[in-house]
C-alpha cells in the first residue's frame, strides 16, 4: 500500500495524470462543440425544409375547400393504383405530420378523412395555433416523448394548418457519434496515459541517477558522478553539471578537511615529542638536584646551565608554535615601505659578527621598496640564514642577493652546503621536518612559507645533493 502511495504521488505519475486531464477536457470541448454544431446543421435542414412546405403551401393561395378537394382527388388516386393501397391520412406526403385547426385549436377534418391520433396530439400540444403561423422560425415541441419541429401557416380562408417534423433521426445521429467520440476518446486517453509514462520514465532518468549518486554519497562514495544522458534535455542536464559541481567542492573540501586534520594530528605529535625532550631534561636534571646527587660545584654548574639552555629551547618551540599559529589564523600585518636591500644588509652584517670566517657575498645595492611587515621579513632572513649557519659547514660560502624584475621582487638565499635529496626538498616546508634528522626544530621553512603566503607571495627552493640550497623569495613589488 505505501509503494502504491508512493507510486501515485511520484512525479512520473503527476505528469501522466495532468496529460490525461487536459487532454480529456480537451477531447470533451472538442466533442461538446462538433456534437453541438452537427446538431445545428441537422435541424437547420429539418428547418429549411418545414420552411419550404409552408412557404409551397402559402404561394398556392389555397383555402380548405381546396385542399378537402385535393385530398379527395388523392385518395382516388390511390384507389386505382396496382397495389391498391390506401393513403388516406397523409396529406401532405413524406415524413411531416399535417393537421388543420379551427379557430379554437381544435382539430377538423380535411374532406372524409377524420383527425388522426397524432394531428389530434400535435393540435393539443399547441396553444396558440394562430401565433405559431405568425412566427417565421420553426418551434420546438414534443408528441408522446418525441422530439419535433413545427411551422404553421394560415390558409387564404383563415384557416391554421400546423406542420411538424420528426426530429428523433436527428437524435439518434449525435446519440452515435456521442458514443463514437466517447469510444475514441478512451482509446486516446489510454495511449497517451502509456506513452506520457514512457516518455517520462526517459524524460526523468537523470533525476533517478542523481538520487541513486546522493545515495551513494551518502553512503560514502564521495567518487560517485551523475552521468550524463544521451538526449539530455536543457534543464536537467544544467542541474546535472550543477550537481556534479558541487560534489566536486564537497569532496574537495571532505579531502582539505582530512588532510586539515592528519597535518593537526602530526602537528600535535610533533609539538608533543619536540616539547617532551626538553622537559624530561629538566625533569631529570631537577630530581638529581632534588636527591642530593650534584655534591660537585662543577656538576651543579654544568646541570644549571642544560637546564637554562633547554628552557631556552622549549621557549624558542612555542614562539615558533605561536607564530605558526597565528599565520594560521591569518593576521592582519602592519604593510609599510620597506628597503628590502637594507634588511638583506643587515642580515649579512649578523652573520658576518656570528660566523666571521664563513665566505659571503651580498647583491644588495640601492633601494628596492617593498609593501610588507618588516618584522615579518626579518623573521623570514633569520630563519633561512639560522638554517645555513645549522645545516651547512662554516666555511661554505653563502651569497645573498635582491632584486626587481617583471613587477616582482626576488630575495635569493644560496649556500654551497651538502644540498638536500630530491624527496628532502619535496617536505622542506613541512612542520617539525629535519633532514636526515639534523638540529633545529623543524619549524623555521615552515614559518617562512607562512610569511611569504601571507604577503602575497611565493616561496621556493633549488637544490640537489652536493649541489646546495637555493631559496628563492618572490613578492609583489610596492
Amino acid at each position: 500500500m505505501r509503494r502504491a502511495h508512493r507510486g501515485m504521488s511520484s512525479l512520473r505519475a503527476k505528469l501522466t495524470w495532468v496529460n490525461v486531464a487536459l487532454l480529456a477536457l480537451g477531447v470533451i470541448v472538442a466533442t461538446g462543440v462538433s456534437v453541438m454544431g452537427m446538431r445545428h446543421y441537422l435541424l437547420d435542414n429539418v428547418d429549411a425544409e418545414l420552411a419550404q412546405s409552408r412557404s409551397s403551401l402559402l404561394s398556392t393561395g389555397l383555402t380548405m375547400k381546396d385542399v378537402e378537394q385535393l385530398s379527395e382527388l388523392g385518395i382516388a388516386l390511390d384507389k386505382l393504383s396496382p397495389d391498391g393501397r390506401e393513403s388516406a391520412s397523409v396529406l401532405p406526403r413524406g415524413d411531416t405530420l399535417f393537421v388543420a385547426v379551427d379557430r379554437h385549436g381544435d382539430p377538423i377534418a380535411i374532406g372524409t378523412l377524420a383527425p388522426t391520433s397524432r394531428q389530434r396530439t400535435l393540435a393539443a400540444a399547441v396553444d396558440d395555433p394562430a401565433a405559431i403561423a405568425d412566427e417565421a422560425e420553426p418551434q420546438d415541441v414534443t408528441l408522446d416523448g418525441d422530439a419535433h419541429r413545427m411551422v404553421g401557416a394560415r390558409l387564404a380562408d383563415g384557416t391554421t394548418v400546423l406542420m411538424a417534423a420528426d426530429t428523433e433521426d436527428v437524435e439518434s445521429g449525435i446519440n452515435k457519434a456521442l458514443k463514437l467520440d466517447a469510444a475514441f476518446g478512451v482509446v486516446l486517453l489510454g495511449l497517451l496515459a502509456v506513452l506520457t509514462m514512457i516518455s517520462a520514465h526517459h524524460r526523468l532518468r537523470p533525476l533517478e541517477d542523481m538520487v541513486e549518486t546522493a545515495s551513494a554519497i551518502a553512503e560514502g562514495d564521495l567518487t560517485r558522478r551523475v552521468p550524463s544522458s544521451r538526449a539530455p534535455a536543457m534543464e536537467t542536464e544544467q542541474l546535472r553539471v550543477a550537481l556534479n559541481s558541487m560534489l566536486h567542492q564537497v569532496e574537495s573540501a571532505f579531502d582539505t578537511r582530512e588532510r586539515s586534520s592528519a597535518q593537526l594530528r602530526r602537528f600535535v605529535a610533533d609539538a608533543s615529542h619536540e616539547l617532551r625532550t626538553p622537559l624530561s631534561a629538566i625533569r631529570g636534571y631537577l630530581q638529581l638536584y632534588d636527591k642530593g646527587m650534584l655534591r660537585d660545584p662543577a656538576e651543579r654548574t654544568r646541570a644549571w646551565s642544560r637546564v637554562i639552555a633547554e628552557t631556552d629551547r622549549m621557549g624558542r618551540l612555542v614562539d615558533e608554535l605561536l607564530t605558526l599559529a597565528r599565520l594560521d589564523q591569518q593576521p592582519e600585518l602592519r604593510f609599510t615601505n620597506v628597503d628590502l636591500s637594507r634588511l638583506v644588509r643587515d642580515a649579512a652584517d649578523d652573520l658576518r659578527v656570528q660566523e666571521p670566517e664563513r665566505p659571503l657575498t651580498v647583491s644588495a645595492d640601492g633601494a628596492v621598496l617593498v609593501r610588507a611587515d618588516e618584522s615579518g621579513l626579518r623573521q623570514v632572513l633569520g630563519n633561512l640564514l639560522a638554517n645555513v649557519r645549522v645545516h651547512t659547514p662554516a666555511d661554505a660560502p653563502v651569497t645573498l642577493g635582491v632584486e626587481r624584475r617583471d613587477g616582482v621582487v626576488r630575495l635569493r638565499v644560496a649556500d654551497r652546503g651538502p644540498g638536500l635529496a630530491e624527496d628532502d626538498a619535496v617536505r622542506v616546508f613541512d612542520r617539525f621536518f629535519r633532514a636526515g634528522g639534523g638540529a633545529g626544530s623543524g619549524l623555521g621553512m615552515a614559518i617562512v612559507q607562512g610569511v611569504v603566503a601571507a604577503h602575497g607571495g611565493e616561496v621556493g627552493v633549488e637544490t640537489a645533493p652536493g649541489a646546495g640550497l637555493t631559496v628563492t623569495v618572490t613578492l609583489p613589488a610596492g
